[in-house]
């Protein structure tokens, strides 16, 4: 049985971003809910990264649109669409100039070479990746049974939706993000972000920045 004094529950969104994992890397174990329902204009099937005009959204295409209303499991990628060499492209036009690309390039190409039909499939191979390369040592574990509360757990289900990019987080340490100078520092990007910039020294960024992402969430 969880602990749900040292419980994050989330929803199963790809490649999760910063201000999600300053939660996740602070508790003892993680629950994704796979049988919540599909919900557009969230995190689900997408995740940002900078570019050279802003920020640039990297959508995952599903079969049937984004309008349904399923289960999370149930819930198809249109895959007709070559999505991941997309992606792919964008991250290697984005990101090959920054100091640990190089290093993380080969493991992570794999999950753009793979075929992935069900989106909470690929979701938690982007989790269990980034969970990998950062040495988190928070445990993964899902569930098919929808419950609508958990008791003492840190519910990020409904908390974060696209737009906490642009939402600074007043205090926190700055770290190196291409095209900042352009169009100025990004704060709440896909981990991949921070990752690519910081490599193994990812984790302790987010370990200096725990207190202030929990003053920030319980402001929600």
């Amino acid at each position: 049985m969880l602990n749900m004094s040292h419980t994050v529950v989330s929803s199963y969104i790809p490649f999760p971003n910063i201000y999600w994992w300053l939660q996740v890397q602070g508790a003892d174990a993680l629950l994704l809910d796979g049988a919540e329902h599909f919900e557009k204009m969230t995190y689900r099937n997408k995740y940002f990264i900078i570019g050279s005009n802003g920020g640039i959204q990297l959508s995952i295409p599903l079969l049937q649109g984004r309008e349904q209303r399923t289960p999370m499991q149930q819930v198809m990628i249109d895959n007709k669409q070559r999505w991941q060499v997309q992606h792919w492209r964008t991250l290697v036009s984005v990101y090959k100039r920054t100091p640990y690309f190089e290093h993380y390039e080969p493991a992570l190409e794999k999950l753009y070479t793979q075929r992935f039909d069900s989106l909470i499939d690929f979701n938690l191979a982007s989790i269990k990746w980034l969970h990998k390369e950062l040495r988190a040592g928070v445990s993964i574990s899902t569930t098919a049974i929808y419950q609508k509360e958990y008791a003492d757990a840190t519910d990020l289900r409904r908390i974060m939706k696209p737009g906490t990019e642009k939402q600074p987080l007043e205090g926190a340490e700055p770290y190196y993000q291409v095209f900042a100078d352009r169009v100025g520092f990004l704060p709440n990007l896909s981990m991949l972000d921070l990752l690519f910039a910081e490599g193994p020294h990812a984790l302790q960024w987010l370990k200096n920045n725990a207190v202030l992402i929990n003053e920030w969430v319980a402001k929600k």
